[in-house]
């Protein structure tokens, strides 16, 4: 069985649909797979089991990409396709099968609408395929047998950013005697561009307690992720990656839908902004291309509270094991 898979250009929409692949190769032991992809997430996919070709598909000027992209894959003959992305191309493919993502509907979680696209049962929880190789690095980066709490105080747009001396207040305050994980070493993660972003709160953190993975690989971050007691973090791609490799998490969210794009899992929660998503994006003052966080009425107390609420319901003792 040969199916092709077209997903998402960024990091967090990308891994929201790694359960539907999970979910076939499950259904599909056999099954090889090409999936194609933006360039952000396209690590993700590099250990995907019996994984054929993985085609990168940076955006291109008027909608060239699609065209190179069916020129890539039109001479073969595919059992299925699912173009998640819902463009016009997989209706110019020789399939047994189509599923052509449609219009969004934002009253459900996207894993959710993934279920109901793809005629399945249980909305398909993300999942990661993490190398041995990858869980070395992260082993040799992450301290053994400490509480670790991870913290991706970045964002790939101002708006969703939470002033970063709140997170450095927040890591603190968890980690403090009597705090939610006492005693926990900080790990910052984020994109070695956005080193930036976060410098203010490695600047603020005490050095001993201070784990730096900015500008980690993908997959060596997912794995550092994965060895941590907690994450907290904008709503971001690392966001959904802490989700997906089942680590408990926390996503703060202001204009943006924590309903659509909450951490998927069971150790999983968010808190927002005082401003519900709408009021913010639909308001006057608005301005898309604005990096001005939008994030401010979103308390370190409310986020310190919704971050215990969240540890206190995990029994720390172990690394958690990712496919």
């Amino acid at each position: 069985m040969n199916i092709l898979f077209i997903t998402a250009t960024r990091i967090g929409d990308a891994v929201l649909s790694t359960g539907v692949i999970e979910d076939l190769a499950t259904r599909y032991p056999g099954a090889r797979f090409t999936i194609a992809c933006g360039a952000p997430p396209a690590p993700l996919f590099e250990t995907v089991p019996h994984l054929d070709r993985l085609i990168i598909t940076p955006k291109m000027r008027l909608h060239a990409h699609w065209l190179s992209l069916w020129a890539s894959v039109a001479a073969k003959h595919w059992d299925l396709v699912y173009d998640l992305r819902g463009s016009a191309l997989a209706h110019f493919l020789v399939a047994r099968k189509k599923i052509v993502g449609k219009h969004r509907d934002e009253s459900l979680h996207r894993v959710e609408e993934l279920a109901q696209l793809t005629g399945m049962a249980k909305p398909p929880a993300p999942h990661l395929w993490l190398s041995d190789a990858d869980r070395i690095s992260a082993k040799a980066l992450m301290p053994e047998g400490e509480l670790i709490l991870a913290v991706g105080p970045t964002a790939n747009w101002g708006g969703k950013q939470w002033p970063v001396q709140r997170f450095a207040e927040l890591a603190a305050r968890a980690t403090a005697t009597g705090g939610s994980l006492a005693g926990a070493r900080i790990a910052v993660l984020g994109a070695d561009i956005e080193r930036p972003m976060a410098k203010p709160m490695l600047e603020a953190l005490p050095l001993e307690r201070c784990v730096d993975l900015i500008g980690q690989p993908l997959r060596v971050a997912a794995a550092c992720i994965a060895r941590a007691s907690a994450y907290v973090g904008n709503d971001s791609g690392l966001m959904h990656i802490a989700a997906a490799v089942g680590t408990p998490t926390l996503g703060l969210f202001g204009p943006s839908s924590e309903i659509r794009y909450g951490p998927w899992g069971e150790h999983c929660a968010s808190v927002r902004t005082v401003e519900g998503f709408k009021e913010l994006v639909q308001s006057e003052r608005f301005d898309h291309t604005s990096q001005s966080s939008l994030m401010g009425s979103l308390t370190v107390d409310a986020a310190v509270k919704a971050l215990e609420k969240v540890c206190a319901r995990v029994k720390y003792g172990g690394e958690r094991e990712t496919g």
